[in-house]
Parts: structure tokens; C-alpha cells; sequence
């Protein structure tokens, strides 16, 4: 593979968003919109553009369907794909309020994804590589990341929410192993098996090295052994939050990569999450970068 600064390794969807909910329907109930957007989604790939639009040269390996792969092609972001013709592609829909979204997701050939992707981690290498899917054998992986830490990347995951992930054989040891894991506030609570937030807290500084959690509204938190940084956000009116928390992941480490500070590195990526809310879906975010950084990096190291 060409020289890249990020990796993004993971699920890809195509997405159809149902927008301007007043609420989500109940059972059985109809709710109608006349707001619908399909677009292009998934953890890897919404972390991929938000970072190839902050300057890095970010490359995903997914299973894309082909209008998604050349949709990537044009926001410079290097594609592998692993998705064979016949294969269907991954399909989500999303019923989004001002407020909450519920998601069904058809899963098409990310079924076999972590299989080939596993196959092929030799070729997983880049400074930063960032993981974006719920591994089925976390020991496997975990062996995996300390390889690459021992070949200097930088490496981190987000799981997303799965509550089968909090049991499964070697999670802890994937978690340890990781230099970032990225979660929101109910995965916080989740994967640390804690029912308040400060007993979170408390064990994230034992689970893993480096603990970045979304807040939404209220900002962004960095915990480590040695660390509780926080950053607040500016509150803005929300049109859909679906992917905002992967574009913040792009925002984070854009800007770690580029040797921010670790304050920087917060208020870069709450603007990139906030940023992709005043959108449907997690790509349509602005394309002005500079207003981001110019906004938020005052006096920083400056990116390409």
C-alpha cells in the first residue's frame, strides 16, 4: 500500500436517513416525513473523510458498495475493497428526531468482513490506524494491536454499542491493549459494567490506556492514568446526529497526528462532531475546514 497517515479499518453502510421525526413510532405505528437523504456511512468511513478534510492522507478498508467506494475516491481518501461483485452491501436506515435516532441495519457482506480483514492485517499498517467494528475474537486482535504498537503506530478502536462485547473472552485484553479507545456516554457506562458515571471513570483509568468519551452536547473527555482533561462544545440546534461521533474520531486524530495539544485535540474534534449535526448523515458535514481550524486551532501547529 502507498504511503498513508491514517488507517481506517471497518464496517461501511449505505444509508438512508428518515429526518424531522417528532418522535419514533411505536409498535405497529406509521410515522411520515417528507425529509429523506441517502448517503454513505459507517464508523471507518465517516473517520476517514472528517481526517482527509483536516489534511491527512487517510486510506479505509471496508466492503463498499461501488457508488460508496467512489464517493470516497473523490473526498481523497485511498480505498481497499473488500467486497466481492456479487456480494450485497451493507444497508442502514435511520429514523432521526431533533434528539434520538433508532437504527435497522441489514449487514450484507460485513458478515464476513472481520474474516478478510483478518486475513490481510499484515498489509494494516500505517502511523495511526483506527478500528471501526465489533470483533467477534477479541484475543486474536489484541495480539494483532500489540504488533502494531511494537511497529510504532498509534492505535485505536471504536466499538460502538454491543452489549455482547462486555463478556466476550479477551475484550479487557483488546482494551488494554489499544493506545485510544473512543466511546459516548452509554458505552462509558457499558463496557465498565457501571451503573454512575464517576464509577466509569474510576474504571476506565484500570480498562485502558487512553479513554476519549463523546458527551454529545457537553463536550468531550480524555481520561488516562494521569489525565482528565475535559472540553466543552458549543451547543448547536441539531439536524441529525447520525455519524456525528465518528466525524469527531476524524477530528481527534487529525489532530493528534498533526502534534496538537491534548486540549487542541479535544476542541478540534467536538467542532468536526458538532459540525456534522447541522447535516443528515455523517458525511454532508461542511467541506470548509478552515473555518474549523481557523475557529478552533488558534495558535496551533497548522495542518496541510
Amino acid at each position: 500500500m502507498p504511503s498513508v497517515d491514517l488507517l481506517c479499518v471497518g464496517e461501511s453502510f449505505d444509508d438512508l436517513i428518515f429526518l424531522d421525526l417528532d418522535r419514533l413510532p411505536r409498535a405497529g405505528e406509521e410515522i411520515r416525513t417528507d425529509r429523506c437523504v441517502g448517503t454513505i456511512g459507517g464508523g471507518a468511513v465517516i473517520t476517514a473523510v472528517a481526517a482527509a478534510r483536516l489534511g491527512l492522507r487517510a486510506r479505509i478498508v471496508s466492503a463498499l458498495s461501488a457508488p460508496a467506494a467512489a464517493r470516497l475516491r473523490t473526498e481523497g481518501v485511498g480505498v481497499v475493497n473488500l467486497r466481492r461483485p456479487a456480494e450485497a452491501h451493507a444497508i442502514s436506515a435511520a429514523l432521526s428526531t431533533r434528539r434520538n435516532r433508532s437504527l435497522v441495519t441489514f449487514t450484507g457482506v460485513n458478515d464476513r468482513l472481520e474474516t478478510r480483514l483478518f486475513a490481510m492485517r499484515r498489509r494494516l499498517r500505517a502511523p495511526y490506524v483506527h478500528f471501526a467494528f465489533t470483533p467477534r475474537d477479541c484475543r486474536r486482535w489484541a495480539a494483532h494491536v500489540r504488533q502494531l504498537r511494537a511497529r510504532g503506530a498509534i492505535t485505536s478502536w471504536d466499538f460502538g454499542w454491543n452489549d455482547r462485547l462486555v463478556r466476550a473472552p479477551g475484550f479487557r485484553e483488546l482494551l488494554a491493549s489499544l493506545d485510544y479507545v473512543f466511546v459516548n456516554t452509554q458505552e462509558a457506562l457499558l463496557y465498565a459494567r457501571a451503573r454512575t458515571f464517576s464509577t466509569a471513570i474510576a474504571r476506565w483509568r484500570r480498562l485502558a490506556s487512553q479513554t476519549v468519551i463523546k458527551l454529545g452536547p457537553s463536550g468531550s473527555r480524555w481520561i488516562a492514568r494521569d489525565r482528565d482533561l475535559r472540553a466543552p462544545v458549543r451547543r448547536r440546534a441539531a439536524v441529525d446526529t447520525t455519524g456525528a461521533g465518528d466525524a469527531f474520531n476524524g477530528g481527534f486524530l487529525a489532530a493528534l497526528a498533526r502534534g496538537l495539544t491534548p486540549r487542541e485535540c479535544l476542541r478540534l474534534a467536538n467542532a468536526v462532531g458538532a459540525a456534522s449535526t447541522q447535516h443528515a448523515g455523517g458525511l454532508p458535514m461542511t467541506r470548509s475546514a478552515t473555518v474549523i481550524r481557523s475557529a478552533t486551532l488558534s495558535g496551533s501547529r497548522s495542518f496541510r
